[in-house]
């Protein structure tokens, strides 16, 4: 009688999140053309959160833009999630960014007549999701945020750092892939914007969510679990 031995079961191959290839952005100014992104390759994978560095100027914004699928004018290729974003119409990368990606900026723009609970339950209505659904998520999100008690005010009631936590839960909402993060903490003074960040790192890596995040701020970049620098538009 022959024996075999136990099966070889080969790990599941998983897509990245991002993945860029020779990423290029320029622009005229002046009847000047000037490169902001020279050919950026970057992969993320899902679950990891990312710092990327540079100096203001140095395009840190315009890759996030790209990654975000905001805006057109770029070359090479974007990945988001498996799909080419070069494929797509406008629709079909709205779709993506609704569905994958999920947005923190420096400035929380929340909706001012709006309050808490209602800017994080607004972009899951949007989805179709019902709203008791969407209001026991925002709930979720705003209470590990330690907003329980403050889920009625309007964002003219709220502190810096509590608008601030406010858009980190809105960008979680609809469970994301993918965060992109651009200076989430910039506007904050240092005390706050350490305990906000803490928090940000905590939820997102609970969400088991992917994160890039823009910033020049070195200590924060190391609480990270890679860095990347961008210098005269390459990685």
């Amino acid at each position: 009688m022959s024996e075999t031995g136990p099966a070889i079961v080969e790990p599941a191959v998983i897509d990245p999140v991002v993945r860029l290839e020779k990423l290029t952005r320029s622009f005229e100014q002046g009847g000047v053309t000037i490169d902001v992104l020279r050919g950026v390759d970057l992969v993320v994978h899902p679950g990891e959160i990312v710092a990327l560095l540079g100096p203001s100027g140095s395009g840190k914004s315009t890759m996030l833009q790209a990654i975000g699928l905001l805006e057109g004018g770029f070359g090479g290729l974007i990945e988001i999630a498996g799909v080419d974003a070069s494929k797509l119409g406008k629709d079909q990368r709205a779709a993506v960014r609704r569905d994958h990606i999920g947005f923190v900026y420096q400035f929380h723009h929340l909706l001012p007549d709006f309050n808490a609970i209602e800017n994080v339950v607004l972009p899951q209505l949007i989805t179709g999701k019902p709203r008791a659904d969407c209001e026991a998520r925002a709930k979720e999100l705003l209470d590990a945020l330690g907003l329980g008690e403050r889920l009625e005010h309007r964002p003219s009631k709220l502190s810096g750092g509590e608008q601030q936590r406010v858009a980190v839960a809105r960008a979680l909402a609809n469970r994301p892939r993918l965060v992109l993060a651009d200076e989430p903490t910039g506007n904050l003074d240092e005390a706050t914007a350490d305990k906000v960040f803490a928090q940000f790192l905590e939820l997102v890596r609970g969400e088991g969510s992917a994160a890039l995040v823009a910033t020049h701020n070195e200590r924060l970049a190391l609480a990270m679990d890679r860095v990347v620098r961008l210098h005269d538009g390459v990685l």
